[in-house]
């Protein structure tokens, strides 16, 4: 009867382990904007450049992205990022054309002087404002975006500013942005698949 009983719970066991381990992809974060990858393309006028693993973009004027070959569905993002107090920027996801525009994708920004507050750092522009209002010029910050099925969520150093359904957009490419004028840095991003169905 242990025996028994024990087999049991090791086949229980077994069986969460299996499920774990579907739920969670773990896709390997460097992947996503590594240099000299296969997996993602630069596009646009911005230049880009990987300096101890840092991203810098520098725009001049115009805009540019470095962006993933591959769409992805349901995931959680995390990244740190220092913007200057110039430059425009902002991390694109479920972007459906390689020509990235707020329709097309969601544009979670990175302007904490955006013209239009409602659009400023934090915001996923023209579809939801920020809860709150978090400062992140010159310095280094951390944002984290868990996207699943309709709903997408952003925290900027740890404070919730988005909450958001939406049903627009169903999967595509993720894109860094710099844009207008001056130099964002990425480091440290972390990215995982979040297992729904089908991803």
């Amino acid at each position: 009867m242990y025996m028994k009983g024990f087999l049991n719970y090791l086949v229980s066991a077994m069986a969460l382990l299996v499920m774990t381990s579907c739920f969670f992809n773990n896709a390997k974060p460097a992947e996503l904007f590594k240099k000299n990858s296969k997996e993602c393309f630069i596009s646009g006028d911005a230049t880009w450049n990987f300096i101890d693993n840092e991203i810098v973009g520098i725009a001049k004027g115009a805009s540019g992205f470095i962006m993933t070959k591959k769409s992805y569905k349901n995931f959680i993002l995390e990244l740190e990022f220092k913007p200057d107090s110039t430059v425009n920027s902002g991390i694109f996801i479920r972007c459906k054309n390689k020509e990235l525009s707020m329709v097309d994708c969601y544009e979670n920004n990175i302007w904490d002087l955006h013209p239009n507050q409602e659009n400023r750092t934090g915001a996923v522009v023209n579809r939801s404002k920020p809860l709150i209002y978090v400062n992140t010029l010159d310095k280094w910050n951390t944002y984290k975006i868990k996207i699943e099925k309709n709903h997408l969520q952003t925290w900027v150093n740890g404070e919730l500013i988005t909450d958001l359904h939406d049903n627009d957009l169903s999967e595509g490419m993720i894109a860094l942005q710099a844009a207008e004028t001056g130099e964002i840095r990425f480091r440290n991003i972390k990215f995982q698949n979040l297992y729904s169905g089908t991803n």
